[in-house]
């Protein structure tokens, strides 16, 4: 049979992953957001994650073609002719952290309604073990009248797309794959296995899968808490954090993390569905969210930083203004979701500070209505009491902050990148 694949969620894991499959299958990306599918359907794609000409090379306007190629679409009628679905929506938490499977359930349903018998459904988004089993596929056999196991197949892939990495693309991060019998893995995995050039690991159930991409981010989590505990500890010290890390990661087995600042879709969010799913089944998962509350303290935890820095220096708090370096939740990307220094500018503005934020790679627009932060595209011309660096953008790594300094200022570096002859304090 003639494989015809459909995405789910053109975002930052679904666009990448349909553009790869293009390139050998018929593909039909599938977003419900009409902005979205106008932009990509224009060849641009505003998350920078595919260049515009490899974009454009697999675009096709032929919605019923069967040659490989990328059709885009907010018709859902129009993935009815595929039999390989995958969704790659995204699953956040709400403000109490708990998980939202909100999209991935209305993804499902979208999927019932074109689901026919033969077809398969493969799930990205990152989950706690038992959603793909006990919460989609009720639905997918609800809407659709079938039988899972005899009527149609379902597995999991976990994404590894890392927002900003033009080294680790899809296609060069060896791929975990699951499926709900024997046979669907091993189709499933024939799939992927054709378009990722690094490989694939067959995990041994769909549960598996699932716990796996859970915990990959969970263990990066916990080790950035642990070394953000040090960072206050020898801070209290008089010890810079970063000689100390360098110090001790000339030991061959010694893990290169370093402290800063935990946001974005997966480190941030990922440790709470794991908890979620520990906690329904009678265990309390110490540190793990040990390590999200220290991790989610550290906006607070700078801004205090700097505040000291000001006073120190005999710098007026009140009414001072200061100036951020980056808003994006990591460097060299616009990906603003789950960012952690906007709870550095909470924190300032309760001291009543006058804040801007400069950063060359994220949207003003989208920023002012996630946010309600007034950003800019160009570095100010303009004097401040006091500027943090908070992401550490190529852009910085060359800045000269003279111009923007008042004579009596202060500057806090929370990623260790500029010159430590002009700085006043770093994480």
């Amino acid at each position: 049979m003639q494989r015809k694949i459909a995405i789910i969620g053109l975002g930052y894991v679904g666009l990448p992953l349909a553009v790869e499959f293009a390139k050998k299958y018929r593909t039909v990306g599938f977003d419900i957001n009409q902005e979205r599918v106008d932009e990509l359907k224009s060849g641009k794609d505003s998350t920078l994650e595919v260049a515009d000409h490899e974009l454009q090379n697999v675009l096709t306007n032929a919605a019923d073609a069967d040659a490989a190629g990328l059709f885009i679409t907010t018709t859902l009628e129009q993935i009815r002719p595929c039999n390989f679905f995958i969704v790659t929506v995204p699953t956040p938490t709400d403000k109490n952290n708990r998980p939202v499977l909100t999209p991935l359930v209305k993804a499902s349903e979208s999927v019932g309604k074109v689901l026919k018998k033969g077809d398969y459904v493969v799930y990205e988004s990152t989950v706690y073990p038992g959603v793909t089993e006990d919460e989609c596929v009720p639905v997918l056999e609800k809407i659709s009248g079938l039988k899972l196991n005899v009527d149609f197949y379902v597995g999991y892939s976990p994404e590894r797309i890392n927002p900003g990495d033009k080294e680790h693309t899809v296609s060069k991060i060896l791929k975990v794959t699951s499926g709900s019998t024997p046979e669907a893995s091993t189709l499933i995995d024939q799939v992927y296995n054709s378009v990722i050039t690094a490989g694939t690991y067959m995990a041994s159930s769909i549960r598996v899968a699932e716990a796996a991409k859970v915990i990959e981010n969970s263990q990066r989590d916990i080790n950035i808490a642990f070394v953000n505990e040090l960072s206050k500890i020898f801070n209290r010290m008089g010890i810079d954090t970063h000689e100390v890390l360098a110090a001790a990661g000339t030991k061959w087995n010694f893990l290169p993390f370093k402290p800063g600042l935990v946001g974005g879709h997966c480190i941030g969010v990922d440790p709470y569905y794991l908890a979620q799913k520990a906690q329904e089944v009678g265990y309390h998962p110490e540190i793990i969210l040990a390590g999200r509350r220290l991790n989610d303290s550290m906006g607070g935890y700078v801004a205090s930083e700097l505040i000291k820095l000001m006073v120190k220096k005999d710098i007026a708090v009140r009414n001072a203004d200061i100036l951020l370096l980056g808003i994006t939740f990591k460097e060299n990307c616009p990906d603003i979701r789950n960012t952690k220094v906007v709870d550095i500018v909470s924190e300032l503005l309760t001291y009543e500070t006058s804040v801007d934020v400069y950063d060359p790679w994220a949207d003003p627009d989208e920023v002012e209505h996630e946010y309600g932060i007034r950003s800019f595209n160009t570095l100010p011309q303009k004097k401040y009491d006091a500027i943090i660096l908070t992401v550490a953008h190529k852009n910085f790594e060359s800045l000269t902050l003279s111009e923007q300094r008042k004579e009596k200022s202060v500057v806090y570096d929370v990623k260790a990148v500029l010159n430590r002859n002009e700085i006043d304090g770093r994480l």
